[in-house]
């Protein structure tokens, strides 16, 4: 039970992120967002509207439960988009050494060098707005971060002895990668992609905020969009920034936690071979060990 605890808080902020998706998925389903207000304009919270109304009467608490379907959904598919291209990159990178290793490392440090959020604005910018267009944009900004890390994790995993002895037995790329390199970098695509999913949300709110994101659907930085646009800091409408503000900033130290907590935690039961596979010994007709089974 002891070499367990270590994964409490990632399990704790898998829980979070778990419910989170599920009310995103389950309130806009179950309820839709009225479109004519009746509350009054830009009112300060209260026991009815906890979080204030907005500038139109909406419910500033609503708008952040609506926005977060959308929001979670871009956030989600860029970074499974940018975890695809840079898993598969590093492996590739790490695994198949010489002109292979050369290219793909040469051109992911030349993305890597330009600046993530200014890439993802320019590209945003480029491909124009919606959903489809915002996550490839901030996941062809933020795949380069995944490739460098998962390459050194297989670069390292590579000289291990038991994967020599894999290849000296005839093992396979296919066989290496799936059988002893992927557990052993396992890790650190996991906590990759928590870390991604965190910066996937900023970069999210940070396009909307600028007007390119998509105009149609509510998204937390959309709403802070709004909340500038109409002045809310000099009307002093403050609950209008808060709420939105507060939604991210508790989604992302929700995966900064779960992103460390499991690296350590996996890191830790690694070290003790508990996803490493251990070479198993056939034995001769005799019942005496003849060695290790080919791989």
């Amino acid at each position: 039970m002891t070499g367990w605890r270590p994964l409490l808080p990632a399990a704790a902020a898998g829980t979070t992120l778990t419910a989170l998706g599920l009310l995103s998925l389950t309130v806009p389903a179950a309820r839709t967002l009225p479109g004519n207000a009746s509350g009054p304009h830009l009112a300060p919270p209260s026991a009815r509207y906890p979080f204030g109304t907005t500038d139109t009467g909406l419910s500033v608490l609503d708008l952040v439960v609506f926005g977060a379907h959308r929001t979670l959904i871009i956030a989600a598919l860029s970074t499974a988009l940018a975890l695809g291209v840079g898993t598969a990159t590093g492996v590739l990178a790490g695994h198949f050494q010489g002109w292979p290793d050369r290219v793909l490392s040469r051109f992911t440090q030349w993305v890597l060098v330009l600046p993530q959020l200014p890439l993802a604005i320019t590209i945003a910018a480029v491909l124009g707005p919606g959903l489809a267009q915002l996550s490839l944009a901030i996941a062809l900004a933020y795949w380069p971060a995944t490739a460098r890390v998962v390459r050194a994790a297989v670069v390292a995993t590579e000289s291990l002895p038991h994967l020599e002895r894999a290849r000296a037995l005839g093992a396979g790329h296919w066989r290496q990668i799936r059988v002893h390199t992927w557990p052993a970098v396992l890790p650190v695509v996991i906590t990759c992609t928590t870390l991604t999913l965190g910066n996937a949300l900023l970069s999210e709110a940070t396009l909307s905020f600028f007007g390119l994101g998509d105009t149609t659907s509510v998204t937390w930085g959309g709403m802070l969009q709004d909340a500038s646009g109409i002045g809310a800091i000099t009307a002093g409408a403050w609950w209008y920034l808060l709420a939105p503000g507060l939604a991210i900033t508790l989604v992302v130290m929700v995966c900064s936690i779960a992103g460390r907590s499991t690296e350590a935690a996996l890191g830790r039961h690694q070290a003790h071979g508990l996803l490493l596979r251990r070479p198993r010994w056939r034995r001769s007709a005799a019942g005496e060990p003849a060695g290790p089974e080919p791989v």
